[in-house]
C-alpha cells in the first residue's frame, strides 16, 4: 500500500511537470499535453511491468522532443530508466539500455540539438541507472546476508541437535557399561560373601573402583555442558576396560599393536566401541571368553569377539549408537554372528587421522 502511494505521488508530480509548458504558455497544445500524460502516467504501474512503462513513455518523450515540447528534463523517462535498473532482469536490462540509448541519440540528433546537450542528457540517464542499480545491488545484498543468518541459524541448530546426541551416547555408554559391571560384580560377590570372603572383597573393591570411573567419565562428559574442554577417553584407556570386565569372571585377551598418536576424537570412537562391546557381553552374551584386537594399517581396526549366544541379537540403543559415533568420524562397523564358530563379533575401521 505505502509503495502503490508512493507510485501514484510520482506519477503525479512528474505529470505535473510534463504537461505544464504545453499549457501555461500559449499557444495550447493539446496533442503535447496527450503525449505529456503518455510520457508520466504510466509510472503508475512502473513497479509491475518496468520495461513496458519504460517503452511507453520513452516512445511518447520522444515524440515531444521531435515537436519541441519537451521541458527541460524527460522526468518521466529518467524515473522508468531508474526503475528498469532496479527491478528488471539482466536479459532485459541489456535490451532496455539498448533501447533506451537508441531513443535518447535519436531525441537529440533530429531536432538537432547542440552537443553539449549530450553530455548533459547522457550524464542524467546515467545517474538514473546507476542510482536505480546501486538499490538493485543493496536488495540483492541483504537477500544474501538474510539467506546466510538463516543458514547459519540452521547449522548451529544441526551442531546443537549432533552435540546433544553426543552427549547422549556418551552417557549411555558411560552408565550402560559401569552399571552393568557393578550389578554383575555386586550378584557375584554376594554369592560368595560367606563362602570365600576374599573374592568378595574383591568382587566389592571392584565395584568401587567402577563407581569411582563412572563419576570421572561423567565428569568429562557433562563438563561440556559447563564449556569445559572434555578429557575422552582414548586408546591407551582400553586395558582398563578389559581389566574391569576380567573381573566379572571372562576370559578377555587383548591384543594390540603399539600404535602412534591418533586423532582423540578416534581414539575416543574406539574406547566407546570397546566399552559398548564388552558391555554387552557382560550383559547379554553369557560368554567365557572375549578377544579384544586393535591393529593398524592405513586405518585403525578394533575388532571384539566372544564365545556366547549372540547370534542375531541386537541390544536396545548402544549399538545404533556406537554406528553413529563410528560413522560420525568418518569410520565402518560390522556387527553380527561370527563366522568362526558360536558367538557375536564387532568390528571397526576407524581412520586414524579422523574425518
Amino acid at each position: 500500500m505505502r509503495e502503490r502511494l508512493i507510485d501514484l505521488l510520482i506519477a503525479a508530480a512528474v505529470t505535473a511537470a510534463t504537461t505544464f509548458p504545453a499549457i501555461w504558455y500559449p499557444p495550447f497544445h493539446p496533442g503535447a499535453v496527450v503525449l505529456g500524460l503518455f510520457a508520466s502516467v504510466p509510472l503508475i504501474w512502473r513497479r509491475r511491468a518496468p520495461v513496458l512503462v519504460a517503452l511507453v513513455t520513452g516512445v511518447a518523450t520522444t515524440w515531444l522532443s521531435l515537436i519541441q515540447m519537451l521541458p527541460d528534463m524527460p522526468y518521466g523517462q529518467l524515473v522508468a530508466t531508474y526503475t528498469w535498473a532496479e527491478l528488471a532482469s539482466p536479459a532485459w536490462r541489456i535490451a532496455s539500455i539498448v533501447a533506451t540509448t537508441a531513443g535518447v541519440v535519436f531525441s537529440l540528433v533530429m531536432p538537432q540539438e547542440k552537443p553539449p546537450s549530450f553530455g548533459y542528457v547522457g550524464l542524467m540517464f546515467v545517474t538514473a541507472y546507476a542510482l536505480g542499480a546501486g538499490v538493485r545491488a543493496r536488495r540483492d545484498r541483504i537477500a544474501f546476508l538474510e539467506e546466510r543468518t538463516l543458514r547459519l541459524v540452521e547449522e548451529q541448530a544441526a551442531a546443537a541437535g549432533n552435540e546433544r546426541a553426543r552427549i547422549a551416547r556418551d552417557m549411555h555408554d558411560v552408565l550402560a557399561h559401569s552399571v552393568g559391571l557393578m550389578v554383575v560384580q555386586a550378584e557375584g560377590g554376594a554369592s560368595v560373601v560367606r563362602a570365600d570372603a576374599g573374592r568378595a572383597e574383591a568382587a566389592f573393591d571392584a565395584i568401587a573402583e567402577t563407581g569411582r570411573e563412572a563419576l570421572v567419565q561423567l565428569r568429562h562428559t557433562l563438563g561440556v555442558l559447563r564449556e569445559q574442554a572434555p578429557e575422552p577417553a582414548g586408546v591407551d584407556a582400553i586395558p582398563s576396560l578389559v581389566e574391569r570386565a576380567r573381573r566379572t569372571g571372562l576370559d578377555v585377551s587383548l591384543d594390540r599393536v603399539s600404535l602412534p598418536t591418533v586423532d582423540p576424537v578416534v581414539g575416543a570412537t574406539a574406547f566407546r566401541v570397546v566399552q559398548e562391546a564388552l558391555t554387552n557381553v557382560v550383559k547379554h552374551a553369557g560368554a567365557r571368553r572375549v578377544s579384544v584386537t586393535l591393529s593398524l594399517s592405513d586405518r585403525l581396526d578394533v575388532c571384539v569377539r566372544d564365545d556366547g549366544r549372540g547370534g542375531d541379537a541386537v541390544f536396545g540403543h548402544g549399538l545404533r549408537g556406537m554406528l553413529e559415533r563410528v560413522q560420525a568420524v568418518g569410520g565402518t562397523l560390522r556387527t553380527g554372528p561370527r563366522g568362526d564358530g558360536p558367538g557375536f563379533e564387532v568390528v571397526a575401521s576407524l581412520p586414524v587421522g579422523g574425518r
